[in-house]
């Protein structure tokens, strides 16, 4: 059997229709297929590519990492030095306060790892999240996901969750001494890309310090300088007690982290001993990968280009059929009136060599969040490509 064959016999599917691009080699920006074909990737493996594809000092450190030393014991035992320099590198971005990193392999993971952190740390029986928001697949990271749709096969799910509108400060009473954390996208990505405000984040911070509640900002869509900061949250004057990490945090090789102060991460440790385990958490190779994808995005300035080029991507997107964008940076949504006009002109778009989505919980939007190492002729070259799919769909 062929390779398409195989997939389709062999690996597991998640839908009936999955888009069955069969890619050769990857790099920069682009994705080459078996039979010459070469696209334009406009979404970054969902956000995971932020360094492009096959960055060469992505490269460099996972070949040196291979020389050395693959697995060698579960995570917090041996001293590795990929792990040790990956958690330095990592608290170096971010405020003093965070200061403990715990390396896991998954954004689900590290919500799972937040999750426990903050009912153990707090002792505390309840979560809040919020509506239309994602945080993983897994059991707890599901249970505390915003939409009905994707969780109501698998209840019962965890006790205690209740959720809140995103950006709407007064659902934040609903937050009490009994809150163990509160968990928000600081960025709503599978919703269509909401923006709150720094109104709604500075009482947000109010309200969590009032009732001794812990605030968990998830960032694996996020963070590592997609929205023109190394840390969305930054925009926003507030310093979270938790932050979550993965997806443009290991330069396409898989990581995630949760990151907290040493004293809350401390709890672990103690009733019972070995609070949080993983075995392969902070792969040496992944964190040799990550502790590279930090260093190209400061030394290679690419965060600070993020809003020029989100801006020309405004600029060079307009046409009657796109209603609107939205956009944090380099996380962007295409607005149009409704997902049968959106999809046609997405898969027209990969015929002609640009690949775009939509997102979970927002189907009338196109998802563009392309490797923050685009350049502008890239952009004018994807941006034809769109309004060509857009007038060959739709002729006007």
């Amino acid at each position: 059997m062929n390779n398409r064959q195989l997939f389709l016999q062999h690996l597991a599917q998640t839908t009936d229709f999955p888009l069955m691009i069969e890619v050769e080699k990857a790099e920069g920006v682009y994705l080459y297929g078996s039979k010459g074909e070469k696209y334009i990737d406009l979404i970054s493996g969902i956000g995971v590519s932020n360094v492009g594809h096959r960055h060469p000092k992505v490269l460099e450190a996972i070949h040196g990492q291979l020389d050395k030393y693959l697995h060698l014991m579960v995570y917090g035992e041996y001293v590795q030095s990929p792990q040790s320099h990956l958690a330095k590198a990592l608290c170096d971005t971010l405020p003093e306060k965070l200061d403990n990193v715990y390396l896991v392999n998954s954004g689900s993971e590290a919500i799972e790892g937040a999750l426990k952190l903050a009912k153990r740390y707090t002792g505390k029986p309840n979560l809040i999240s919020c509506v239309n928001a994602y945080h993983g697949s897994s059991h707890g990271s599901l249970s505390v996901g915003g939409n009905e749709i994707f969780k109501q096969a698998y209840r019962p799910l965890l006790p205690g969750v209740s959720h809140i509108n995103y950006g709407e400060i007064s659902d934040l009473e609903s937050i009490d001494s009994n809150t163990a954390a509160v968990l928000v996208e600081t960025v709503q990505g599978e919703a269509g890309i909401r923006v709150a405000t720094k109104e709604y984040f500075q009482a947000l911070r109010t309200r969590c310090d009032e009732t001794g509640t812990l605030l968990i900002l998830d960032e694996v869509q996020c963070g590592f300088g997609r929205t023109g900061k190394f840390w969305a949250f930054e925009h926003f004057g507030i310093i979270p007690d938790i932050v979550v990490c993965a997806k443009g945090m290991g330069g396409g090789m898989p990581i995630g982290a949760f990151v907290a102060n040493k004293e809350v991460m401390g709890v672990f440790k103690n009733n019972p001993i070995l609070g949080h385990i993983t075995t392969f958490g902070g792969h040496p190779v992944s964190s040799a990968a990550s502790l590279a994808t930090i260093q190209i995005l400061l030394e290679e300035k690419l965060i600070e280009s993020v809003e020029e080029k989100a801006n020309l991507i405004k600029t060079l997107l307009v046409h009657t059929k796109i209603k609107s964008i939205r956009n944090k940076g380099l996380l962007m949504a295409v607005e149009f009136d409704s997902f049968d006009t959106l999809k046609p002109i997405i898969d027209r778009a990969i015929e002609l060599g640009v690949i775009t989505d939509w997102f979970l919980f927002c189907d009338d939007a196109m998802r563009i969040a392309p490797p923050l190492t685009i350049t502008s002729a890239e952009i004018h070259e994807a941006c034809a490509i769109i309004l060509q799919a857009i007038e060959e769909v739709f002729p006007t």
